[in-house]
């Protein structure tokens, strides 16, 4: 193998946390700040790009490495975790929101997965993190993720996640299914991706449902979340009070009631 093998562990139900198992000399990288605790004697190192052994050692191989993970919406930088010690020590990374962690074992997928812009955690290192670009002008525009995915390359281990519950899909050849476009967590490289209009202008507009469904035929593999992050995020943003101390107010607290009181400006 071209990437370092590492073993792993997943905690948790709806909040998961993974757990590497590093052997002496064994690196992953992760996303910056998705940290949770570490074992003595790992060493932590901050890079450029992702840390991939085919990313150049020059300059500009790792200002390319770099350039790529902005293009899709990440920073700049990565951190390898490396085991410098004797034993065997452990390492651990937390989904960022509720959800589910998805190993990826890049050698049982041709080593190429595509996946959304913030789908990726974790990986052994040699694992390559690249840009995947749409070509279709119809996907890139109304395919929910636009013209750049994240794509991952090697043949090692590789963590994944989203929002909800997930749901694998292995379609045949020539199988199709329809998938709302912020509802598709990550493909095998052989899928054939597309996008599809709803049809009729009523079920367009007063639908909810969005004007565009993702279309995904077969051979290959589809990971499907239940919950995209964006759904999570505007129910939340529709609940929150519209000014500062709304919800104080709707609750009938003292300070509320004075702020009234005295005329105070609460915004």
């Amino acid at each position: 193998m071209n990437n370092h093998e590492i073993d792993y562990k997943i905690y948790g139900d709806d909040m998961q946390f993974v757990e590497v198992e590093l052997d002496p000399d064994e690196t992953v990288i992760a996303e910056a700040g998705s940290l949770m605790m570490m074992d003595d004697s790992i060493k932590m190192e901050t890079i450029f790009g992702d840390g991939s052994s085919n990313q150049g050692s020059g300059l500009m191989g790792k200002l390319l490495g770099a350039g790529k993970r902005v293009l899709t919406g990440e920073s700049l930088f990565m951190t390898a975790f490396t085991n410098s010690g004797a034993g065997k020590k452990h390492v651990s990374f937390a989904s960022p929101y509720p959800g589910k962690i998805i190993p990826m074992d890049l050698s049982q997928m041709n080593g190429k997965l595509i996946c959304q812009k913030d789908a990726f955690l974790a990986a052994a290192k040699g694992v390559s993190v690249g840009i995947e670009f749409q070509k279709k002008l119809g996907t890139g525009f109304f395919g929910g993720e636009g013209f750049l995915m994240q794509k991952l390359e090697g043949d090692g281990m590789a963590f994944v996640h989203a929002g909800g519950t997930i749901h694998r899909r292995d379609l045949f050849p020539g199988e199709m299914i329809r998938v709302d476009t912020g509802c598709l967590v990550a493909m095998t490289g052989d899928i054939d991706y597309n996008i599809e209009y709803v049809g009729g202008i009523k079920t367009a507009l007063f639908g909810g449902e969005g004007l565009f469904f993702a279309t995904l035929r077969g051979p290959g593999t589809v990971w499907i979340q239940s919950l995209p992050f964006s759904r999570l995020a505007s129910r939340v943003f529709a609940s929150a009070p519209q000014r500062a101390g709304s919800d104080s107010k709707g609750e009938g607290s003292i300070a509320g009631g004075l702020f009234d009181l005295l005329g105070g400006d609460r915004r």
